[in-house]
């Protein structure tokens, strides 16, 4: 059985956050057209205005880092009007290996990796996932947290694969990634219900008009917190999507370093109390 959180997070603030990041999805193709000039034009201008990222990065004595502030619990604005979240804890965790100060630098899902080519950040730490698009433009460190798509539904409804949802009906959000991966999957006779957005999504499953739900392990766990007498358990993965630092390509040292943190932090469990304090379960053995 797949873990998933407990934690208070807004209800309401995740499933916007996660409609946020399937529109982003979907004008990435768009966006790839200008960032890919953006960086060609990066490659052409003299090396010695960025001769190396990490030696960059100790002379300033800063680490800028691109988050989130829209998207909890990864980033988002707290009480104080200071970002918060699992990305900003993890981007103070590589300042203090690096031995610097930290520099949030807010962005948007749209906007994030052009800040990176465009040298106004560092590094991107924004829920970003792998693919082989974003790789033709940045490089990924290892991966830091955990995000995945699943089907999810109430304790006494046997569910371990997709041919187990023959007869039955599930909600997913229209053109978002496990729309998408349930549909290559589904059987035949599975009755699957879109909706617009993930709100309207998670509304049809607590109002009993699908059995099942197939969403991200955010939105799930944001359910459980808001409603407990629901709580959707994980039947089975759809596609598993962790998050990455992301870094300029060309940076061999700068990524060295990055995952030498990573991988020290996940040893000494560091980040791994970040997972525990932002997503309300211990970091997965295989990340």
């Amino acid at each position: 059985m797949l873990p998933f959180s407990r934690t208070a997070v807004s209800h309401e603030a995740v499933v916007a956050a996660l409609g946020a990041r399937t529109r982003a999805r979907r004008a990435f193709t768009t966006l790839m057209l200008a960032v890919s000039a953006l960086a060609a034009v990066a490659t052409l201008a003299p090396r010695t205005a960025h001769a190396d990222g990490l030696d960059d990065i100790a002379k300033r004595g800063t680490l800028r880092v691109a988050v989130p502030q829209d998207f909890p619990p990864f980033g988002a604005i707290g009480p104080d009007m200071k970002p918060v979240g699992y990305d900003i804890d993890t981007a103070a965790l590589l300042a203090k290996g690096m031995g610097v100060k930290l520099e949030l630098v807010p962005v948007t899902s749209a906007n994030r990796i052009p800040y990176l080519t465009t040298n106004k950040a560092d590094l991107v730490i924004s829920s970003l996932g792998k693919n082989a698009e974003r790789e033709k433009v940045i490089d990924f460190s290892e991966a830091y947290a955990p995000f995945y798509n699943g089907v999810f539904g109430p304790k006494d409804l046997a569910v371990s694969k997709p041919a187990d949802l023959s007869g039955k009906t599930i909600g997913v959000t229209r053109g978002a990634v496990e729309d998408l991966e349930l549909s290559k999957v589904a059987p035949p006779d599975v009755t699957i219900k879109r909706f617009e957005d993930n709100n309207g999504t998670i509304s049809a499953f607590l109002s009993g008009q699908v059995q099942l739900v197939a969403t991200g392990n955010v939105v799930a766990a944001a359910i459980v917190a808001k409603h407990p007498p629901k709580l959707p358990e994980p039947k089975f993965l759809i596609k598993n999507s962790p998050c990455f630092v992301g870094l300029n390509k060309n940076e061999p040292r700068l990524l060295a370093k990055v995952n030498d943190i990573l991988t020290a932090s996940k040893k000494d469990g560091s980040l791994g109390k970040i997972s525990q304090k932002w997503l309300g379960m211990p970091l997965p053995a295989d990340l």
